[in-house]
């Protein structure tokens, strides 16, 4: 469980982020077309920009900066994991022209952020995944981890670049 603040309110997660390290855990998310998507129909690195909705501002935002960055990492797979459905992750990515990224539902995959370590456990926002940035190797191991401390933040993205670089 780590702490972390909503808006300015205490607020926690169920589990812990995967160690720098470690292997990850498997997921099954559902993609814009409603295709289901395990971590095996991954080949390489994999950044998971996990955020809380693609339609709040700063969720949008690191989309954003995630989209742009794979024009510099060709090889990484840049996904947003959000609670949002298919259509609607659709929708937004159509909108703001990211066409780099692959997003990803938790729809169907109700034990990832227990797994990972984001599923917010109280609140308003109970059972949304909590910001985050997870950067995993091709041999499945966790590269980064950062669990942003205060929802309405943007990840470190100098740190997570620094990450994709070594």
């Amino acid at each position: 469980m780590a702490e972390i603040t909503i808006k300015g309110q205490p607020g926690r997660t169920v589990g812990e982020l995967p160690a720098v390290g470690a292997s990850v855990p498997d997921f099954r998310l559902a993609d814009r077309d409603f295709n289901d998507r395990t971590l095996a129909d991954f080949q390489g690195p994999l950044l998971l920009n996990i955020v809380l909705s693609l339609d709040t501002s700063v969720c949008a935002a690191s989309a954003q900066r995630f989209n742009e960055m794979a024009k510099r990492f060709p090889g990484v797979t840049m996904a947003t994991v959000s609670a949002d459905l298919p259509f609607a992750q659709k929708r937004v990515c159509g909108d703001s022209g990211l066409d780099n990224m692959t997003t990803l539902s938790t729809m169907r995959g109700e034990g990832f952020g227990r797994d990972y370590g984001v599923r917010i456990a109280d609140g308003p926002l109970e059972g949304l995944c909590s910001r985050a940035v997870v950067v995993i190797g091709g041999d499945r191991r966790v590269l980064y981890t950062q669990l942003v401390s205060e929802t309405s933040q943007e990840p470190d993205y100098d740190a997570v670049e620094q990450a994709l670089a070594s």
